[in-house]
């Protein structure tokens, strides 16, 4: 890149950045301003930070590079998955913990199946949310790697750098700051997202282009523009033996003998129906987006917010997904892409970039995204850790300032921890990684709230559900190691399926929460939260949050008959318009 770019990628970034650290220079004088900003949030500020933290970095490359392989059959994720999410969020799941007075989204699960629960979740969005942190060092570690064409060792020191300055204006200025530099630094990565779309739509020849491009390299590449495509996987065999031929047929799949491959074929409905579970574990899991929701200073802001999030989602997943599907027509062969991997296109099409200015603005907008999502899951986990681990379970009566420190400090200490999975990510596919352990942990969980602030199943059920969804999650992702080592079917072919499992896991779950409270009794009190907390703090720093609610005249039908909209026309788009 040239100096000219580099200025606008400094000067961009450097002046969101100083907006933080002035909001962060005032500092913050209790826990309540810390974690909840006070609960002074307008709708607008927290819808723009909700999409803001979760189009990040990876979205822009790791997304990218996932849809060059799945297509359009991701967009059901966020347009349907995530709009649909917020608006149970909004409406019914978060409500209750709103006025409640609640901090995190997993204290709810305390009020309603328990202690073990509440921590359980804290440790299990530790892990789903870091692994969020490592995307985006990778993201952006191939973006300066490729475009601007640093040595290993200056990329990875500028992720770290990137991840200490977040962690310095996160800890000191709370999610206050974070909510204030998010929405500043939607303005840069959607400019970003949209100049770059526009080159490389211009490049291909509009849509008609890129399917003319496709079809040339590869007629059956022209599904990618279908959301209802069946997914094919291939597996190159020609290196193996009969017999372990034979051990991979083990996990289904059809043996192409003349083409030495196993072909893995799933319909597009069941594609579809993983990719709306992913997306609707988001917003309810994730306590990056919990965490924004309940700072909102009215309920009216509160509900308002998930149709603002959703339009810009809807609006901006399509110029950041069809880029995997662009790219694909301009490099219709993988080993075009540096290292043949998948993961590169976003870079590989931002390098292309000759104008003067436009290689910054497109890398400011990464930069952008990795800031706004490095602070938001800092402060969202150092939340969860320390009111939800620590005060809960290790230090239980010390004053506000004791645990607002600790916030603070853990703040670092979660991004730091981001950096453990880097080795693994850097190897290529990054989102089908995600996919996987996602599968695994979070989809227990939604199912956990869903089933708790939907139904009145019984407060044993919690744990005994969460373990057998879980349980089902490791033995899948250990299938294949069984097949291949010891010729072992731990479970059959459709169960071990990636995206059979995410149906799977829930059903599992929810049916052993059925099971189990058909013997236990159901509650009877279905809805109203009732958690009295065992540390002083924790209850007192709850009911003073409680007092600050404001119920607003009229705070259901505008709202509701906007979000409405909004999820109708991603359920249109995807599974009528593109399917």
């Amino acid at each position: 890149m040239s100096i000219w770019d580099w200025m606008v990628v400094v000067g961009l970034n450097g002046a969101i950045i100083g907006c933080g650290l002035f909001i962060a220079r005032s500092g913050v004088r209790t826990s309540s301003e810390w974690f909840l900003a006070g609960r002074q949030l307008p709708w607008w500020i927290i819808g723009i930070s909700m999409y803001a933290t979760a189009i990040d970095a990876s979205d822009l490359v790791a997304d990218s590079g996932g849809t060059y392989t799945l297509g359009f059959s991701y967009f059901v994720t966020n347009m349907v998955g995530a709009t649909t999410g917020w608006a149970l969020a909004a409406f019914v799941v978060f409500l209750p913990m709103y006025r409640a007075g609640m901090y995190t989204n997993a204290e709810y699960l305390e009020a309603r199946f328990g202690t073990s629960v509440r921590v359980l979740c804290a440790f299990v969005q530790v892990q789903y949310r870091t692994l969020v942190l490592g995307i985006i060092g990778c993201s952006l570690f191939w973006t300066l790697s490729v475009v601007c064409e640093w040595t290993y060792t200056m990329s990875f020191s500028a992720v770290i750098a990137v991840a200490v300055i977040a962690s310095i204006y996160t800890a000191f200025g709370g999610l206050k700051s974070v909510a204030v530099t998010d929405a500043l630094q939607f303005v840069v990565m959607t400019t970003a997202a949209l100049v770059i779309w526009w080159i490389v739509y211009q490049q291909v020849g509009g849509w008609d282009g890129a399917r003319s491009r496709l079809a040339e390299h590869d007629a059956q590449l022209v599904d990618l523009l279908e959301v209802g495509r069946q997914n094919v996987a291939l597996t190159d065999v020609s290196h193996k033996t009969p017999e372990l031929i034979e051990r991979q047929l083990l996990l289904g799949g059809e043996y192409r003998e003349q083409e030495q491959v196993i072909a893995r074929i799933t319909p597009g409905w069941l594609v579809a129906i993983s990719m709306f579970i992913v997306g609707l574990s988001y917003p309810i899991v994730n306590h990056t987006q919990s965490m924004r929701m309940f700072a909102a200073k009215s309920e009216w802001d509160f509900k308002m917010c998930a149709s603002l999030a959703g339009i810009v989602m809807i609006v901006m997943s399509f110029f950041n997904l069809s880029m995997g599907i662009l790219g694909r027509a301009v490099a219709p062969d993988p080993s075009i892409l540096p290292g043949g991997n998948q993961d590169q296109i976003y870079p590989y099409l931002v390098s292309q970039l000759q104008t003067v200015g436009l290689k910054g603005l497109v890398v400011s907008g990464i930069f952008a995204a990795a800031f706004s999502t490095y602070d938001s899951i800092g402060s969202s986990l150092a939340a969860l850790l320390t009111r939800d681990v620590y005060a809960r379970l290790l230090v239980k009566n010390r004053d506000d300032d004791h645990y607002l420190r600790v916030g603070q400090w853990l703040t670092p200490v979660v991004i730091a921890i981001s950096f453990a999975y880097m080795p693994v990510l850097l190897k290529g596919g990054m989102l089908l990684f995600f996919l996987d352990v996602t599968n695994t942990f979070v989809t227990p969980l939604l199912t956990l709230y869903l089933m708790g602030t939907m139904t009145p199943v019984s407060r044993a059920s919690g744990l005994t559900g969460l373990l057998v969804g879980t349980a089902y999650g490791i033995l899948r992702l250990l299938a294949p190691h069984f097949a291949e080592s010891s010729g072992i079917a731990v479970l059959p072919p459709f169960a071990a399926n990636s995206f059979a499992a995410y149906p799977i896991s829930m059903g599992l779950t929810a049916a052993t929460m059925v099971l189990v409270s058909l013997f236990t009794g159901w509650e009877s009190r279905r809805g109203q939260l009732v958690l009295e907390e065992k540390s002083e703090w924790l209850r007192n720093s709850q009911q003073s949050v409680r007092e600050m609610s404001v119920t607003r005249a009229a705070a259901f039908g505008v709202p509701a008959a906007l979000v409405i909209a909004v999820v109708a026309i991603g359920w249109i788009l995807c599974f009528v318009v593109w399917w």
